[in-house]
């Protein structure tokens, strides 16, 4: 038992850290060169410059999403891991779309909704201010438009067993 445990936790952090363990690709490689390096993107989104970003996300459970911005001219102009307090400070409420949040930190963890207000809700494992695990909820109008972003502890790293009495 414990064997079989093992080699699924070794392939479950293996398909997570993917992006954790290759090297980042170099400022000005080709396409080809930045999908050999980091192999298949999970999403890819059209630039509002003509050009893509893909998408190298570990959701649902992973808290780490790498995005590679590729120009026009087909060359990677930048690659960061986006799932953080400082990226998500880059969305802007009552402004950014459901295709402006892919774009700037892909596809959501988790999806719900929030009925009171008919809002649909994406949420954003992460770590922040890389110590706590934490859950981003960006909240969506029917238009698809960001209405309201919450963020707070994330129930899966919780402990559930406290016996402290």
């Amino acid at each position: 038992m414990f064997r079989i445990t093992t080699m699924c936790a070794a392939l479950l952090l293996g398909a997570c850290a993917g992006p954790l363990l290759r090297q980042a690709p170099a400022v000005g490689e080709p396409l080809a060169a930045v999908t050999a390096t980091l192999g298949p993107p999970t999403a890819v989104y059209p630039a509002p410059d003509g050009g893509q970003v893909l998408e190298y996300a570990t959701a649902p459970f992973g808290q780490f999403t790498w995005m590679a911005g590729i120009g026009p001219d087909g060359r990677l102009r930048s690659y960061e891991q986006v799932l953080t307090g400082e990226k998500f400070a880059t969305i802007k409420v009552d402004r950014a779309t459901k295709a402006d949040v892919l774009r700037t930190i892909g596809r959501p963890a988790e999806q719900s909704r929030v009925r009171l207000r008919n809002y649909e809700v994406w949420s954003y494992r992460y770590k922040e201010a890389g110590v706590w695990n934490s859950l981003m909820h960006v909240h969506f109008d029917e238009a698809g438009v960001v209405r309201q972003m919450m963020n707070g502890p994330d129930p899966l790293f919780e402990v559930r067993d406290r016996n402290f009495w």
